[in-house]
Formats: C-alpha cells, structure tokens, sequence
C-alpha cells in the first residue's frame, strides 16, 4: 500500500480512532481501538474481515465495504507507519 494515498482517505477513520479514549455508543458502548502503529498486515486483515462479514460492528462493515482492496492496502500501510 501506498501511505501518502492512505493519508488522503483517513478522513473517515480519524473521527472515531484518533481520539484517544473515544468510545462510541452504537451499537453499545465500546472503547475505540487506536489503530496508528498497528502492523499493515493486522489492519488489513481487520478490514477484510468487517468487509465480508467476519467482524460484525454495523459501522466498520458499512466503511470496509465501500473500500476497494487498494484503499485497503493504502490505509493499512498509513497507519502502520504512524
């Protein structure tokens, strides 16, 4: 994945994984992980699982599903390299 390309399409992450001890309310209340420093292959992977269904959270699913594989790759590589 390319980082610099990962950069321009975070908008639709920071608002719930950059806000440190942010927990979101829908459908329960939760922690929000942060995910800047996770390794590229872990996001990735997560995001594959909410796209096909694997991981359930209503939210990320919608996200994931609207992401081509290259958005993937491109934010996987970003957040890794925070």
């Amino acid at each position: 994945g390319d980082a610099a390309a990962g950069a321009k399409k975070a908008a639709m992450c920071i608002g719930c994984h950059a806000i440190p001890g942010y927990k979101a309310s829908f459908p329960n209340v939760y922690s929000v992980p942060m995910i800047s420093g996770q390794t590229a292959g872990y996001l990735a992977a997560a995001l594959e699982q909410y796209r096909k269904g694997a991981r359930s959270h209503p939210t990320m699913r919608a996200i994931a599903a609207s992401l081509s594989d290259q958005d993937i790759a491109d934010l996987a590589a970003y957040y890794a390299a925070r």
